[in-house]
């Protein structure tokens, strides 16, 4: 599914006041890690994790003003040095920090959400987000951990991971999204969506006519929820 209309990203609506709530906890990692938890009001049925998750958890608002399931966001903090953090996000820079981030992220935390939260998905409930660097680091948590992530978000993806002359598999269903007024970004989402496309994986490529930043990742953050678990309740359950 291709959405090339060039569109401006849609106006999210946010619930006011916030009907759910929001978790910190700080793990011992790299000297204190934040993680906030986005816990939606009503049990769980879909959990998305996220990089850059201290912007990223307060969004649940949006989720509840939107046609999705009662969706639990887990929001890992990321760096606001650029350096440290693309090598956290990316593979190619410096593999063994980013792989030190990565059991964090995909072993540390879920354990922590499921004997914390009590919830713990199975896989086609299961998403990872991430825009710019944070792009990157949900398509390659997706690709090498697709029994974990059933779906991958990206949004705006970087450039320093790039998708390989022969795919993995199998592959989770993913959804990219960039805008007109990021040409470098938009190349490197469409370069993904190509491949995946060609690897027969399922994918949807949104083209919106915005910039590089939050507007653009937020006002499609609802539809990609949408798209990855389905629109209202689906009774397929979240806790263990």
């Amino acid at each position: 599914m291709d959405d090339r209309a060039a569109e401006p990203p849609p106006e999210p609506a946010r619930a006011d006041p916030m009907a759910g709530r929001l978790v910190t906890e700080t793990f011992d990692y790299d000297g204190g890690r934040p993680v906030t938890v986005y816990v939606p009001p009503d049990p769980p049925e879909a959990v998305v994790f996220a990089g850059d998750g201290q912007g990223i958890a307060p969004w649940g608002a949006y989720l509840e003003a939107a046609d999705v399931p009662p969706t639990m966001i887990v929001g890992v903090h990321g760096l606001v040095e650029e350096m440290p953090r693309l090598q956290e996000y990316s593979p190619v820079f410096d593999a063994p920090r980013f792989e030190a981030h990565e059991r964090f992220f995909v072993e540390e935390v879920r354990d922590w959400v499921r004997s914390r939260l009590g919830v713990a998905p199975p896989p086609d409930r299961t998403a990872v987000f991430g825009a710019s660097a944070g792009g990157e680091l949900a398509l390659a948590l997706g690709l090498r951990h697709p029994d974990i992530y059933g779906a991958v978000l990206s949004g705006s993806p970087g450039a320093g991971y790039k998708p390989t002359a022969e795919m993995p598999g199998p592959l989770p269903r993913v959804y990219l999204v960039a805008g007109t007024q990021e040409p470098f970004f938009l190349d490197n989402a469409t370069r993904w969506a190509d491949a995946l496309r060609d690897a027969e994986a399922d994918v949807v490529m949104s083209e919106r006519d915005a910039s590089h930043g939050p507007a653009l990742w937020l006002g499609e953050f609802p539809l990609m929820v949408a798209w990855a678990f389905g629109g209202g309740s689906t009774g397929a359950g979240g806790r263990p």
